[in-house]
Protein backbone atom coordinates (compact mmCIF):
# COMPACT_ATOMS: atom_id res chain seq x y z
CA UNK A 1 0.00 0.00 0.00
CA UNK A 2 1.04 3.26 -0.92
CA UNK A 3 2.21 5.84 2.05
CA UNK A 4 0.48 8.97 1.95
CA UNK A 5 2.18 12.31 1.01
CA UNK A 6 2.53 14.51 3.92
CA UNK A 7 1.25 17.94 3.26
CA UNK A 8 2.92 20.00 1.77
CA UNK A 9 3.68 23.31 4.45
CA UNK A 10 1.66 26.26 3.02
CA UNK A 11 3.33 29.59 4.39
CA UNK A 12 0.79 32.08 2.98
CA UNK A 13 -2.65 31.68 0.72
CA UNK A 14 -5.44 33.51 -0.69
CA UNK A 15 -7.66 32.97 -3.28
CA UNK A 16 -5.41 34.23 -6.06
CA UNK A 17 -1.93 32.34 -4.84
CA UNK A 18 -0.45 30.37 -2.52
CA UNK A 19 3.22 30.42 -1.35
CA UNK A 20 5.03 26.93 0.05
CA UNK A 21 7.81 25.72 1.98
CA UNK A 22 9.18 23.40 -0.85
CA UNK A 23 10.52 20.17 0.75
CA UNK A 24 14.53 19.78 -0.68
CA UNK A 25 14.40 16.26 -2.68
CA UNK A 26 11.26 17.30 -4.40
CA UNK A 27 10.83 18.40 -7.69
CA UNK A 28 8.68 21.18 -8.64
CA UNK A 29 7.47 19.54 -12.03
CA UNK A 30 8.82 17.33 -14.50
CA UNK A 31 11.51 17.67 -16.59
CA UNK A 32 13.89 15.51 -19.06
CA UNK A 33 16.72 15.90 -16.67
CA UNK A 34 14.64 14.11 -14.24
CA UNK A 35 13.98 10.86 -16.26
CA UNK A 36 11.20 8.81 -14.67
CA UNK A 37 10.38 10.50 -11.61
CA UNK A 38 6.87 11.22 -10.82
CA UNK A 39 6.42 12.22 -7.72
CA UNK A 40 6.09 16.49 -8.36
CA UNK A 41 4.91 19.49 -6.16
CA UNK A 42 2.94 20.47 -8.61
CA UNK A 43 0.54 17.25 -8.65
CA UNK A 44 0.93 16.94 -5.09
CA UNK A 45 -0.49 20.60 -4.05
CA UNK A 46 -3.25 20.13 -6.71
CA UNK A 47 -4.49 17.16 -4.85
CA UNK A 48 -3.87 18.96 -1.64
CA UNK A 49 -5.69 21.76 -2.50
CA UNK A 50 -8.16 20.36 -4.21
CA UNK A 51 -7.71 22.56 -7.26
CA UNK A 52 -5.23 23.59 -10.27
CA UNK A 53 -1.96 25.32 -8.94
CA UNK A 54 0.59 27.06 -11.42
CA UNK A 55 3.91 26.99 -10.68
CA UNK A 56 4.99 30.85 -11.69
CA UNK A 57 8.94 30.02 -11.14
CA UNK A 58 11.18 27.11 -9.52
CA UNK A 59 13.41 25.97 -7.39
CA UNK A 60 15.74 23.31 -8.01
CA UNK A 61 14.75 19.83 -6.50
CA UNK A 62 17.08 19.90 -3.99
CA UNK A 63 17.12 23.09 -2.87
CA UNK A 64 13.93 23.94 0.20
CA UNK A 65 11.72 27.47 0.83
CA UNK A 66 9.78 29.71 -0.48
CA UNK A 67 7.81 28.58 -3.69
CA UNK A 68 5.13 30.65 -5.45
CA UNK A 69 2.38 29.10 -7.35
CA UNK A 70 -0.74 30.74 -8.89
CA UNK A 71 -4.22 29.53 -8.35
CA UNK A 72 -5.71 31.15 -11.91
CA UNK A 73 -3.95 30.71 -15.11
CA UNK A 74 -3.63 34.63 -15.80
CA UNK A 75 -2.50 35.27 -11.98
CA UNK A 76 0.64 32.62 -13.32
CA UNK A 77 1.73 34.96 -15.99
CA UNK A 78 1.25 37.85 -14.21
CA UNK A 79 3.64 37.33 -11.61
CA UNK A 80 6.03 35.51 -14.41
CA UNK A 81 5.80 39.15 -15.55
CA UNK A 82 6.99 40.55 -12.53
CA UNK A 83 9.63 37.77 -12.07
CA UNK A 84 10.99 38.93 -15.31
CA UNK A 85 10.86 42.40 -14.54
CA UNK A 86 12.90 41.29 -11.49
CA UNK A 87 10.17 42.86 -9.52
CA UNK A 88 9.87 40.51 -6.70
CA UNK A 89 12.80 39.90 -4.30
CA UNK A 90 14.37 36.36 -3.57
CA UNK A 91 16.43 35.69 -0.76
CA UNK A 92 18.38 32.36 -0.48
CA UNK A 93 20.47 30.88 2.54
CA UNK A 94 23.49 29.25 1.25
CA UNK A 95 26.17 26.98 3.35
CA UNK A 96 29.80 27.20 1.15
CA UNK A 97 33.13 25.73 1.86
CA UNK A 98 36.14 28.19 2.66
CA UNK A 99 35.80 31.81 4.02
CA UNK A 100 35.45 34.54 1.69
CA UNK A 101 37.72 37.70 1.53
CA UNK A 102 34.92 40.25 1.80
CA UNK A 103 31.48 40.04 4.21
CA UNK A 104 29.88 41.31 1.14
CA UNK A 105 30.45 40.50 -2.56
CA UNK A 106 28.58 40.32 -5.80
CA UNK A 107 29.80 37.92 -8.32
CA UNK A 108 28.74 38.78 -11.73
CA UNK A 109 29.63 36.31 -14.03
CA UNK A 110 27.61 34.99 -17.45
CA UNK A 111 26.00 31.28 -17.60
CA UNK A 112 24.11 28.91 -20.05
CA UNK A 113 20.79 28.21 -19.76
CA UNK A 114 21.74 24.57 -18.82
CA UNK A 115 22.19 21.03 -20.98
CA UNK A 116 21.05 22.20 -24.80
CA UNK A 117 21.10 26.13 -23.96
CA UNK A 118 24.62 26.70 -24.40
CA UNK A 119 24.37 30.61 -24.94
CA UNK A 120 25.51 32.35 -21.90
CA UNK A 121 23.29 35.17 -20.28
CA UNK A 122 24.61 37.75 -17.91
CA UNK A 123 24.10 36.84 -14.89
CA UNK A 124 24.62 38.94 -11.13
CA UNK A 125 24.53 37.22 -7.20
CA UNK A 126 24.75 39.38 -4.15
CA UNK A 127 26.56 37.76 -1.01
CA UNK A 128 26.81 38.40 2.72
CA UNK A 129 28.62 36.95 4.90
CA UNK A 130 25.88 36.13 7.77
CA UNK A 131 28.80 33.85 10.20
CA UNK A 132 31.88 31.87 9.45
CA UNK A 133 33.01 29.02 11.57
CA UNK A 134 35.72 26.33 11.44
CA UNK A 135 35.76 22.39 12.09
CA UNK A 136 37.72 20.11 13.35
CA UNK A 137 38.03 18.05 9.75
CA UNK A 138 41.03 17.61 8.26
CA UNK A 139 41.05 18.90 4.53
CA UNK A 140 43.46 19.41 1.47
CA UNK A 141 46.92 19.46 3.84
CA UNK A 142 45.43 21.56 6.44
CA UNK A 143 44.28 20.08 10.39
CA UNK A 144 40.63 22.53 9.69
CA UNK A 145 38.10 23.05 7.44
CA UNK A 146 36.53 26.15 7.11
CA UNK A 147 33.13 27.49 6.20
CA UNK A 148 30.50 30.09 6.13
CA UNK A 149 26.74 30.63 6.50
CA UNK A 150 25.64 33.14 3.30
CA UNK A 151 22.84 35.25 2.04
CA UNK A 152 22.24 35.23 -1.65
CA UNK A 153 20.21 37.43 -3.43
CA UNK A 154 19.97 36.07 -7.66
CA UNK A 155 19.71 39.33 -9.52
CA UNK A 156 18.85 37.45 -12.67
CA UNK A 157 17.47 34.04 -13.24
CA UNK A 158 20.13 31.81 -14.78
CA UNK A 159 19.90 28.01 -14.33
CA UNK A 160 21.43 26.55 -11.22
CA UNK A 161 22.69 30.23 -10.60
CA UNK A 162 23.90 30.88 -7.25
CA UNK A 163 25.25 26.70 -7.25
CA UNK A 164 27.19 28.03 -10.12
CA UNK A 165 28.71 31.21 -9.20
CA UNK A 166 29.86 30.12 -5.91
CA UNK A 167 31.98 27.05 -7.81
CA UNK A 168 32.97 29.87 -9.95
CA UNK A 169 34.73 31.76 -7.25
CA UNK A 170 35.84 28.27 -5.18
CA UNK A 171 33.19 28.52 -2.26
CA UNK A 172 31.64 25.47 -3.45
CA UNK A 173 28.04 24.74 -2.23
CA UNK A 174 27.69 22.52 0.32
CA UNK A 175 26.02 19.22 -0.46
CA UNK A 176 25.80 19.97 -4.41
CA UNK A 177 26.78 17.06 -5.99
CA UNK A 178 27.44 18.59 -9.69
CA UNK A 179 29.16 22.18 -9.08
CA UNK A 180 30.53 21.31 -5.25
CA UNK A 181 33.45 19.71 -3.57
CA UNK A 182 33.29 16.18 -3.04
CA UNK A 183 36.09 16.25 0.42
CA UNK A 184 33.28 18.88 2.06
CA UNK A 185 30.80 17.34 0.97
CA UNK A 186 31.67 14.34 3.09
CA UNK A 187 33.03 16.37 5.94
CA UNK A 188 28.88 17.14 6.30
CA UNK A 189 27.44 13.66 5.74
CA UNK A 190 30.14 12.29 8.26
CA UNK A 191 28.23 14.89 10.45
CA UNK A 192 24.19 13.19 9.12
CA UNK A 193 24.11 16.15 6.77
CA UNK A 194 22.87 14.92 3.37
CA UNK A 195 21.03 17.46 2.02
CA UNK A 196 22.19 20.19 -0.60
CA UNK A 197 22.71 23.52 2.06
CA UNK A 198 21.02 25.75 -0.44
CA UNK A 199 17.59 27.34 1.03
CA UNK A 200 15.09 29.92 -0.43
CA UNK A 201 14.70 31.93 3.09
CA UNK A 202 12.34 34.84 2.11
CA UNK A 203 9.72 35.99 -0.89
CA UNK A 204 8.68 39.53 -1.12
CA UNK A 205 6.31 40.66 -3.93
CA UNK A 206 2.94 42.71 -4.61
CA UNK A 207 0.27 40.70 -4.74
CA UNK A 208 -1.35 40.93 -9.07
CA UNK A 209 -4.78 41.58 -7.45
CA UNK A 210 -5.06 43.60 -4.22
CA UNK A 211 -1.28 45.28 -5.11
CA UNK A 212 -0.58 44.78 -1.02
CA UNK A 213 2.68 43.97 -0.43
CA UNK A 214 3.68 40.24 0.30
CA UNK A 215 6.69 38.68 2.58
CA UNK A 216 6.88 35.40 3.46
CA UNK A 217 9.70 33.71 5.37
CA UNK A 218 10.27 30.08 5.59
CA UNK A 219 11.96 28.23 8.38
CA UNK A 220 14.58 25.53 7.49
CA UNK A 221 14.24 21.79 8.21
CA UNK A 222 16.31 19.86 10.61
CA UNK A 223 19.25 18.93 8.67
CA UNK A 224 19.55 22.59 7.86
CA UNK A 225 19.15 23.72 11.46
CA UNK A 226 21.80 20.99 11.96
CA UNK A 227 24.41 22.65 9.94
CA UNK A 228 23.41 25.96 11.00
CA UNK A 229 24.27 24.72 14.82
CA UNK A 230 27.76 24.57 13.61
CA UNK A 231 27.83 28.76 13.57
CA UNK A 232 26.81 28.99 17.08
CA UNK A 233 23.53 29.60 18.97
CA UNK A 234 22.64 32.91 17.35
CA UNK A 235 22.34 31.22 14.11
CA UNK A 236 19.81 28.86 15.37
CA UNK A 237 17.92 31.15 16.31
CA UNK A 238 17.69 33.34 13.41
CA UNK A 239 16.74 30.14 11.83
CA UNK A 240 13.26 29.46 13.41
Amino acid sequence: MTEPVPALPVLYRDTALVVINKPAGLAVHGSRLLGGETEFVVEYLRDQLGQPVFPVHRLDRATSGCLLLALERDIASSLGQAMMSREVEKTYWAICRGWPAESQFVVEHPLDGGPGKPEKKPALTEFRVLARCELDLPSAGFPTSRYAWLEAIPHTGRFRQIRRHLKHISHHLIGDTSHGDGRHNRHFRMLGIHRMLLHARRLAFLHPVSGKRIEVVAPVDAEFARALALFGQSAVDAAG
